[in-house]
C-alpha cells in the first residue's frame, strides 16, 4: 500500500510573495551591514605628516563625519615613499570600511613615477567620494623681467635652460605642474628639486627663478612683493587671486590642481562606500566645511563613486604621460 504526499496549493499573489522574498534575502545581512555601520571608530590613514595639506583636509572631513555618523574618525599619519606606505596599508586592510584612504594626487602620479609597486591603484582601491581640489600659482622672483605668462614663456624661449625652476622633489605637484607647462609651451627649464622644504627660499633669494606652489603657502610673500604671481593653474580664477589670470587664458587646456578624495579597500561592500559618500557629501554642503576648505583657497567637489573613479582614471593618464614624457623615474 502507498501511500501519497499531501498536496498543497498556493494561490498566484502567494507565489509571487515567495518568489520576491526568496530573491530578498540575499540583500538583508548587506542592507544590515549598512544600516549599522559604522558600530566602532573608523580611521583615515593618509601618507603625509602633520600640517600638510592633505592632514589638514582629513581633519576638516573627519569631524562632521563624526558628528553625522556618531563614531570618531581618527586620522593616522603613516608617512613615507611619497604616500605609497599608507596606500598599500588600507590596500591590506579589511575591506569593511573601517580603514580609509586620503587619496591624493600623489597616488595618481605613483601609479607611474615608481618602477614597482605592490598594489595597482586604481584596481585595489575602490573610489569613495571626492573631497575637494586645491590650484597652484605660478609665481616667479621679481629679478625676472616678465610680469605675465606669454612675457614669461617668450623669455624662456630666449633663454633655454637658464631658468631654474624650484620644487619640493622629484614627481611633487610642484615638478608635474612646471613640467606640464614645459610640454605644452615648448619651453626648457631646469629643475631644481629642493626635499629640504627650502623651495620657496631659493626662489625669494633668487637662487631659482620660478616655482609652482599651492596657493595658502604663497600668498603672504606674493603680498609683500617678494614674489610676483604670474597665473594660476586651476581651469578657472581664484577668489583670493582675482585679478591674477589662469595659465590657461595663455596656454588653452593647461590645468594642474592638487585634489584630495576618500578611497577604501577593494570589495568593501558598495552600500558602505554608497552610506560615506552620501555623508561625505552632506558635510561638504555645510556652510561651515565650506568656509573652512575656502580659508585653503580649495574648492570642495562632490562627485559619485563612479564619477570619482573616472576622474582618478583620467588623472592617472594625465600625469603617466607627463613622467613619462619627462623621463621622471623613482625606484
Amino acid at each position: 500500500m502507498t501511500t501519497s504526499m499531501p498536496q498543497i496549493k498556493f494561490s498566484r499573489r502567494k507565489l509571487m510573495r515567495l518568489a520576491m522574498s526568496a530573491v530578498a534575502l540575499p540583500t538583508l545581512p548587506r542592507m544590515a551591514c549598512a544600516e549599522s555601520y559604522p558600530a566602532r571608530p573608523v580611521r583615515i590613514m593618509l601618507g603625509f605628516p602633520p600640517g600638510t595639506t592633505p592632514d589638514v583636509t582629513a581633519r576638516l572631513i573627519g569631524p562632521p563625519l563624526s558628528e553625522r555618523l556618531g563614531q570618531q574618525f581618527i586620522v593616522e599619519n603613516r608617512t613615507g615613499a611619497g604616500g605609497n606606505i599608507a596606500t598599500e596599508f588600507v590596500v591590506k586592510a579589511e575591506p569593511d570600511g573601517y580603514t580609509l584612504l586620503l587619496v591624493t594626487l600623489a597616488n595618481a602620479v605613483n601609479a607611474t613615477l615608481y618602477g614597482s609597486l605592490n598594489f595597482n591603484f586604481l584596481s585595489d582601491i575602490a573610489p569613495v567620494a571626492s573631497i575637494m581640489r586645491t590650484p597652484l600659482v605660478m609665481e616667479v622672483n621679481p629679478a625676472v623681467p616678465a610680469r605675465s605668462v606669454a612675457e614669461f614663456i617668450a623669455y624662456a624661449k630666449g633663454n633655454p635652460g637658464k631658468i631654474n625652476m624650484a620644487s619640493g622633489g622629484p614627481g611633487t605637484p610642484q615638478h608635474l605642474a612646471g613640467e606640464l607647462f614645459m610640454m605644452m609651451t615648448g619651453t626648457e627649464m631646469v629643475h631644481v628639486p629642493n626635499q629640504a622644504g627650502n623651495a620657496m627660499t631659493d626662489v625669494i633669494g633668487g637662487q631659482v627663478q620660478v616655482i609652482f606652489n599651492p596657493i595658502s603657502t604663497s600668498l603672504p610673500f606674493i603680498r609683500q612683493g617678494k614674489l610676483r604671481a604670474l597665473a594660476v593653474t586651476s581651469a578657472s580664477r581664484v577668489r583670493t587671486l582675482p585679478d591674477i589670470p589662469t595659465v590657461a587664458e595663455f596656454v588653452p587646456g593647461y590645468e594642474a590642481s592638487g585634489w584630495y578624495g576618500i578611497g577604501a579597500p577593494r570589495k568593501t561592500p558598495a552600500e558602505i562606500v554608497e552610506k560615506l559618500n552620501s555623508d561625505i557629501g552632506t558635510a561638504l554642503s555645510e556652510a561651515a566645511t565650506m568656509a573652512r576648505f575656502a580659508d585653503l583657497d580649495a574648492e570642495t567637489v562632490q562627485m559619485s563613486p563612479a564619477g570619482f573613479g573616472k576622474f582618478l582614471s583620467e588623472e592617472t593618464q594625465k600625469w603617466g604621460k607627463v613622467v613619462k614624457a619627462a623621463n621622471i623615474k623613482i625606484d
